[in-house]
């Protein structure tokens, strides 16, 4: 056990403490801010306040753990050890930053509480945020902290020994849209033709036509290979499901079809499942709740794990409904316009509500990377697309962190725009299990 001395004990100081400590370096504490408790433990120890209070292993810290309220700091961010990093402190101090702070502020995601420009999905834009300002977004920073958090402590104390993470790979599948033609009734289809027809589009309307007469598979169909995928190099699958009323952002199959339905039965048997919570969901309060009763109807199991549709988060609006509906986990955190770390880890972490100053019981497993993201928002050729992708995989796997891939049942169909992408997607797999 770690005895960790402070002069005020607040919700912000615990939580950080607890995160980086226990949850991301398996090590238990104790926080104090008795100075004789402190200063008569045997064991290690370290001092997380203003000034020192002998030769212990001493943090200066800065003023946010022991704070209420959200105040625009001026951050000043810097390069350490070949690392950024940012809320510098005094030379004393075992590390010239303020770790715990920096990571906090990061987790907590204390920047989209300030006031700033929305994109046009009303989401938080990855270039408003810090680490992208400062070029460290695709680093998961807090890990690479961690190591010289440990450092600094083994120099102190040697017989200090943090958990042994090993690298994880987690292969997540939006269904946005199960079908792209098959199962969605006769209106929608005449309606898709005409536009096929007005837009010259007649190589469309002829697999249209092909797929619906049964002469072709659907193209969006991919279910067998990923399971094929997923069945040889047994990696762990989770696959979020959109049950949305019909809308115009949400435009999956009607819950009532016996074949979609069928088919989330089907994955359920070998992957996992979550809610895909709908666009329309995010203004109308009673559509969720909805929404997960049907996955659980379907599945006959609680449903825990959610991302949104569109990837829509709106801090701590989106939590907050998500916890009181009973889900425990989820995995949207993460931008739709770059690849990267948006809470500065590639490691899973409890949400911290600013405004209420409270530690939640809702996990977030960020992901790194998103099929979306390269092909639609970077628009990058296949070969760049997976250069990147290693990239990043490799910074993950430096730290023996968790690296999570977003993708859709679509991408994988090599269909239009997604020609030849089934090789990134290949690659990916291929990279995360060698």
């Amino acid at each position: 056990m770690i005895l960790i001395y402070t002069h005020k004990i607040t919700a912000r100081l615990q939580y950080t403490l607890q995160m980086v400590f226990t949850q991301f370096l398996g090590s238990p504490i104790k926080i104090t801010n008795r100075v004789e408790e402190f200063i008569t433990f045997d064991g290690v120890k370290i001092s997380y306040t203003k000034n020192p209070l002998g030769s212990e292993l001493f943090f200066c810290a800065h003023s946010i753990l022991f704070e209420k309220g959200i105040l625009d700091y001026s951050i000043n961010v810097k390069s350490w050890n070949g690392q950024k990093v940012f809320f510098e402190q005094a030379e004393n101090s075992a590390l010239p930053f303020d770790i715990f702070a920096s990571s906090f502020y990061l987790l907590s995601r204390y920047e989209e509480y300030l006031p700033h420009i929305k994109d046009r999905f009303q989401r938080f834009p990855a270039k408003e945020s810090i680490a992208y300002k400062n070029g460290f977004l695709k680093t998961p920073i807090i890990e690479y902290w961690l190591l010289d958090l440990v450092s600094a402590i083994q120099t102190k104390f040697p017989e200090f020994k943090p958990t042994t993470r090993s690298f994880n790979f987690v292969n997540t599948i939006d269904v946005d849209n199960a079908y792209s033609y098959l199962e969605k009734g006769v209106v929608r289809n005449l309606a898709a033709s005409l536009r096929t027809i007005v837009n010259f589009d007649f190589s469309g309307l002829s697999q249209r036509i092909r797929v619906l007469v049964g002469k072709e598979k659907d193209p969006f169909d991919t279910f067998d290979y990923l399971l094929k995928m997923q069945q040889k190099f047994n990696f762990k699958s989770i696959y979020f499901f959109l049950l949305a009323d019909y809308g115009h952002n949400d435009k999956n199959i009607s819950v009532t079809s016996k074949k979609f339905q069928n088919l989330v039965k089907s994955m359920a048997d070998y992957a996992q499942v979550g809610i895909h919570p709908s666009w329309a969901s995010n203004k109308d309060s009673t559509k969720l709740p909805k929404e997960i009763k049907r996955l659980e109807t379907i599945t006959k199991r609680e449903v825990i794990r959610s991302r949104q549709h569109f990837l829509m988060l709106d801090l701590p609006t989106t939590y907050r409904r998500l916890i009181d509906l009973g889900i425990r986990e989820d995995y949207s955190m993460g931008y739709a316009s770059q690849v990267g770390f948006r809470a500065g880890t590639s490691l899973p972490f409890y949400f911290y509500d600013l405004d209420m100053e409270t530690q939640t019981q809702l996990l977030i497993h960020p992901f790194a990377v998103m099929d979306g993201t390269l092909n639609e928002y970077l628009e990058l050729p296949v070969d760049d697309a997976q250069y990147l992708v290693k990239d990043l995989m490799d910074r993950v796997k430096q730290v023996n962190g968790t690296f999570i891939s977003l993708w859709h049942n679509e991408t994988v169909s090599d269909n239009r725009h997604w020609k030849d992408w089934k090789q990134v997607y290949e690659f990916t797999i291929e990279q995360a299990c060698k």
